[in-house]
Parts: structure tokens; sequence; C-alpha cells
């Protein structure tokens, strides 16, 4: 087969660190453009990679380049819904990096694009591809847990980004829980099998930020009967970063980040995790990996999609749901 020809648009931190370094590597696919709206770091980043050119507009590079499959949109938030239609609307698969949009109502102007030009759309939560994420997934999709009723996510850890629109709400749609949040509540709802919502509540506080919070806590209810909370802060007065995904059974549970997992056998708990799984110092920046792949696979029709824009926008819903429960302080019933 012919090498898949993929372009990125916005040339940030993850795109420098993880895209274009990981997609290097892989030999089924040419990087057939970079875009970001600063001409000089697109220039610099084209010479250095030995492409042809690098653009400064995603029009132009659309027009002037039309071989390309596929494009992964890793620009700012505020941009991701103009970048994503435009690129599925010239007939390319798109992959977005997390968060997919500011909110639910960019969201479903980006699926419904994907939908009426028949392209893949996937969104960037890499978290789902780490390995052990991996792993306790199975576990609970074995039904070797059992049920699952509760799951407990969180993520503390510094700032991410100190470029100025990270602190704007108009240009981020949101603070810590659009940018670490969102991670935790689709990993919690994947575990869970997307169950649908019944309500949501929630409490924002900005200590050190002004217009977005830099502290989350979120109870979500589920109509099967299922319950998930998420604490995300930039803020919290603890040494190190604290990342977390414990799901709760009625056979047994599990946990991530050391993996381990506890199974009820005859009225006894038993420790069950796998004993030969390492997990690699490098689990990160393998999750991005294993992403890319999964997005390249399923452009070549070797994977099934997995972290679709239809998921996403159950997410976005729950988002919006979170920041109207946190603004109010009452608990959002979902219809």
């Amino acid at each position: 087969m012919e090498k898949t020809r993929i372009a990125i648009v916005g040339l940030g931190g993850i795109a420098q660190i993880m895209h274009i370094p990981l997609l290097e590597k892989f030999k089924e696919v040419e990087i057939a453009a970079i875009c970001d709206t600063d001409r000089t770091k697109a220039k610099h980043l084209a010479r250095r990679y030995n492409l042809k050119k690098g653009f400064s507009d995603v029009d132009q590079m659309l027009v002037e380049i039309p071989e390309i499959d596929a494009v992964i949109v890793t620009a700012q938030t505020d941009a991701h819904t103009a970048i994503s239609i435009k690129c599925l609307d010239a007939g390319k698969h798109v992959l977005v990096e997390k968060p997919v949009a500011r909110n639910a109502k960019e969201t479903k102007h980006i699926v419904d694009a994907a939908d009426k030009n028949k392209k893949l759309l996937m969104v960037g939560m890499n978290n789902r591809f780490r390995n052990d994420s991996i792993l306790a997934r199975n576990f609970i999709r074995g039904k070797e847990l059992g049920d699952i009723f509760y799951v407990k996510t969180g993520w503390l850890k510094m700032q991410s980004s100190h470029q100025k629109w990270f602190m704007n709400m108009e240009k981020a749609g949101g603070g810590v829980f659009l940018d670490n949040g969102i991670v935790m509540l689709d990993l919690g709802m994947w575990m869970l099998g997307f169950p649908q919502i019944k309500s949501i509540s929630a409490i924002n506080y900005s200590h050190n930020t002004k217009a977005v919070e830099d502290s989350n806590f979120t109870f979500v209810k589920f109509k099967n009967g299922s319950a998930l909370t998420i604490e995300v802060s930039w803020s919290l007065l603890r040494g190190g970063e604290f990342f977390y995904c414990n799901t709760f059974g009625t056979e047994g549970s599990s946990s991530i980040n050391p993996l381990r997992i506890n199974k009820k056998i005859n009225n006894e708990l038993f420790d069950i995790t796998p004993k030969n799984i390492k997990m690699s110092s490098g689990i990160y920046k393998n999750s991005y990996e294993n992403e890319l792949r999964y997005f390249v696979g399923a452009i070549r029709g070797t994977h099934t999609l997995i972290s679709t824009g239809r998921e996403a926008l159950m997410v976005m819903e729950a988002v919006d749901a979170m920041y109207k429960a946190a603004k109010t302080g009452k608990e959002v019933i979902f219809k």
C-alpha cells in the first residue's frame, strides 16, 4: 500500500514533542505538510524535518497538497472547529487533540461534518492508550470484576501551559477541567462503557487564576446506577503529580498508575495483577504512539476507530453540564 499522507496543523509543544517525532518513525506514514499561523515556526520546522514547505494558512495547504489523506489538529482550542470542518469538507480524515472543541455545540458541528463527508473523526484521548488503562479495561470488559458501579478518577499536576490563550476562557473554553478533567471524564466513561448520564454536580475554585478554574471536583450519576467522581487541580498544595483511575465492581476492582487488579474468589480478595507486565518509564509517550498507530490503522482499514467523535460529543455535553452545575451551585439533571 502507498504511504498514508498526514498533515499537522498547529505546531505547539505537543506537535513538536510527540506527533512529528513519532510519525517520523512510522514506515507507512509520510508527513506531507505542516501548518501554523506563525510562518517563521512553520518554515523552520519544515526545514528541520526535511519537508517541502511549511504553511501558515490551512486553505492554501489543502489546495497546494490535495493528496493529503488526513490532518492532525493540534492548534489552540478556539481554532479546532473551523480547522476540523475545513479539513473534513476537503475530504480528509481528522484527528483532533483534546479537547475537541470549547463546548458541545462546536463539537456537534465537527461531528456533523465528519458524517456528511463520510470521513473518520478521532479525538486525541491518549490516556485510553496507556498500557495500564488498556489492561484494566480488558479485565472490566471480560466481566472479571463483575458489574462496575463506581469509578474514581483524578489528575493533580502543574499547569500544562503558560501561554496567554490558555488562561483565556473565550479561547480555551475552560481551565483545568478542559485541560485535565476532560481526560479523566473520558477515561472514566470509557471504563464504564459510556452509559447515559442522569445528573452532574460540580464545584470549581480559582485560587491562582482569574478567568478560568484551577481546581474542579465533579460527581456524575448514570442512569444505570453507576457513578463517577473526578478531581483535577493545578493548585492543590501537595508534592508531585498524581494521576489515577480506580474502578470498583461487584466482584473486584482495578487501579492504574500503578496497575492493580483485585478479584473476589470464594469470598476472599486476591491480587490477580499480571505479574509479567512491566510498565515502561515512557508510558506517556507510548500512549501517544499507540493513539497515532490506531488512527493510521483506522485510515488504512486495519484497526477499528477508537475515541470517536460521537463519544467526544457525549463527553462535551457532560462538560457543558459540569460548568453549568459549578456556576449555579445546583445539580444538572439530564433528560
